[in-house]
């Protein structure tokens, strides 16, 4: 069962296979999702500073029923936030919002600032920044894993060279349709976990035929392809939901995709529009 395995990260923590994702989910919502995902046998919750939620979060990690070191909790640090001083407030202020007394794995949510997603500078300055004060929080135990998030090649090479700890995960778009071969390629030689968010192309995947008869071959949803396709590339997949029954299914996942279907899934044709979610930058 998906639920019950783990990947091990590049500092022997370990870290469960599947994480359900909260974005879009608000405070109010997402302690009922952590209590009903917790029943359903998650143990891999995945916020962020940007999600607006982290105080609901924590209130359902207290309120689920589980000891706090049954979890795997993800956080990630403001996209904007490339300074040392702010990544010091920012990594307390998380803990401090969340009620806890450490975070499983605290990630840099992206290279650059939102609003300047699609300019030249890369912040590679800010970026050792941020990460320095996360190095500090992992080293004082106040975090157990360090990451990043939508960092490019040149953007891990940056902290690679120059950070003293070597990134654990960087988390990136990653589905059918949608597959950075190459950036994945260089994570993995570098002993870097990679996490694939929108597992089900932000919901695009639901309009693409080829998708829709490769799932009913397999007897499965569309969701349930997209997550065993990140699976058997070696990615952590987080599908994003608060529905029990969507939980549920996006978990049974008891099947496997040959490698002649691998391949076909490699190579449709990218998805080029992702509708109202192309006004976020990683759509875009």
């Amino acid at each position: 069962m998906i639920l019950e395995e783990n990947y091990t990260l590049n500092n022997n923590v370990e870290i469960p296979k599947l994480g359900l994702g909260t974005w879009f989910i608000d405070n109010v919502a997402v302690v009922e999702a952590i209590k009903d995902a917790v029943q359903l046998g998650y143990r891999h919750i995945d916020t962020a500073q940007a999600y607006q939620n982290e105080e609901g979060v924590g209130k359902g990690i207290r309120e689920c029923g589980l000891d706090r070191e049954e979890l795997f909790i993800t956080t990630k640090l403001a996209a904007e936030v490339k300074s040392y001083d702010e990544a010091v407030a920012s990594i307390d202020g998380s803990l401090k919002t969340m009620g806890l007394d450490y975070v499983d794995l605290m990630i840099i949510h992206s290279p650059k600032p939102w609003q300047q997603y699609q300019g030249e500078n890369r912040f590679f300055e800010g970026n050792l920044q941020a990460w320095k004060a996360l190095e500090e929080a992992y080293k004082a135990g106040k975090i157990k894993a360090i990451g990043l998030s939508n960092f490019e090649i040149q953007d891990v090479k940056n902290i690679l060279e120059n950070g003293s700890v070597k990134p654990m995960v960087n988390q990136i778009l990653a589905h059918i349709t949608n597959v950075p071969e190459e950036l994945i390629a260089f994570c993995k030689t570098n002993d870097i976990l990679v996490e694939a968010y929108s597992p089900i192309g932000h919901g695009e995947l639901f309009k693409n035929d080829e998708v829709a008869q490769m799932a009913d071959k397999y007897g499965v949803s569309i969701p349930q392809l997209g997550i065993r396709f990140d699976l058997q590339l070696g990615l952590l997949p987080l599908p994003k939901t608060a529905n029990p029954a969507h939980m549920k299914n996006n978990a049974d996942l008891d099947f496997a995709i040959t490698d002649a279907d691998m391949e076909i899934l490699k190579g449709l044709e990218k998805i080029k529009d992702y509708g109202e979610a192309s006004k976020f930058p990683v759509y875009s």
